[in-house]
């Protein structure tokens, strides 16, 4: 079967990314059969896409442009036309902060959400920015927004909030995690504003980035970037807030040396968790408990290259890709469904500098 694979590079350099070899945004036709990414159409122009996030049909893609010592960052709409071959830029608008991290597009198709990182102060510095999609795919200004504050006990990398991820878990409730603060905060969108209905501390110092919701909607697991650790929660609906459950290390036991876990993506059928460690440079796999939410660690797996950065699993869930960020590589395991165990196809997509990896429809 064949899907199309978004692709953001970074193609400027900055100075905390080793390297900016890539190209900006490309889009491929994945197929599951021969594991061949074909290349479709590229959009040059963009600079730094480092997340992104394309339509369910892959005919519209929001890319984050992260640059470095700007007060704001961008969000850029683009079209894509497959029989063209061509990304065709719609609109793009500021970000309202700076080192933009991270986009999601709304349930009901709406809005797309971004969360600013931030480094300094200045500017606007919005957290968390809602921007409404307009007929066309287009993204009207972001009028709805809210700022965050706070630090951590990392005073190098906690020494303000630093929102990394940005989920809807449950229709217009939006979670942000944020590494700086080590909070998880859970807002509403009410008309034109956030309300903040929840708030759950991750334990201290643990640095909370990216989210995976199972698709039961009853739990919530994040990986925590400073610690190198997967938290587990139960959201509860009714309250609208989350509640730890366990948490687990995503390395071996007494592993050395310096690690930072990245992203984190959860199997269709909702029963394994896959969580990257950029240092230690292998993805971590987890068992699921679809009843109690709890883990069982099943081991880690080299990721086959440096700095695992981002992660995504065919939309027929026999495949994981890794995005090796200092290798110019993304690799392709097999993945059993019914073990969760990865396995090396020998395959690869060679690509500078690969940030972020997105599936859509063919």
């Amino acid at each position: 079967m064949q899907h199309l694979l978004f692709i953001g590079t970074l193609n400027q350099p900055t100075s905390y990314f080793e390297g900016a070899n890539g190209d900006g945004l490309s889009v491929h036709l994945f197929d599951d059969e021969t594991l061949t990414a074909e290349r479709l159409a590229t959009a040059p122009q963009i600079v730094n896409p480092t997340f992104l996030s394309p339509s369910a049909d892959g005919t519209l893609v929001y890319a984050n442009s992260e640059i470095e010592g700007w007060y704001e960052g961008l969000v850029t709409a683009l079209s894509f036309d497959r029989q063209a071959g061509r990304l065709r830029h719609l609109n793009m608008q500021p970000s309202l902060g700076a080192t933009t991290a991270h986009n999601t597009i709304s349930h009901d198709g709406r809005h797309l959400f971004a969360v600013n990182y931030a480094m300094g102060d200045g500017g606007p510095d919005q957290a968390l920015v809602a921007f409404e999609r307009r007929t066309d795919g287009s993204l009207a200004p972001g009028k709805i927004s809210v700022a965050q504050s706070g630090t951590g006990p990392n005073p190098a990398r906690q020494e303000r909030s630093h929102p990394h991820s940005v989920t809807e878990i449950a229709p217009n409730l939006i979670l942000v995690a944020d590494l700086g603060t080590d909070r998880l905060t859970i807002y509403a969108l009410e008309g034109d504003r956030f309300e903040k209905v929840s708030e759950t501390a991750a334990r201290p110092g643990a640095g909370p980035r990216h989210v995976a919701l199972h698709p039961s909607g009853r739990f919530v697991f994040v990986i925590n970037e400073l610690d190198s650790t997967v938290a587990s929660y139960r959201f509860d609906t009714a309250r609208r807030m989350l509640h730890e459950i366990e948490i687990h290390s995503t390395l071996p036991p007494q592993t050395t040396g310096t690690n930072y876990a990245s992203d984190l993506q959860i199997s269709p059928d909702g029963r394994f968790l896959y969580g990257a460690n950029r240092g230690h440079d292998s993805i971590a796999v987890f068992e699921v408990d679809a009843e109690t939410g709890r883990l069982s660690p099943k081991g880690q797996v080299p990721c086959g290259g440096r700095t695992p950065r981002n992660l995504a699993i065919a939309p027929q869930g026999g495949h994981l890709l890794c995005a090796n960020q200092d290798s110019d590589v993304v690799t392709i395991f097999t993945r059993d469904r019914e073990t969760g165990a990865l396995g090396d196809s020998g395959e690869t997509i060679r690509i500078g500098t690969p940030m972020c990896l997105r599936f859509a429809r063919a």
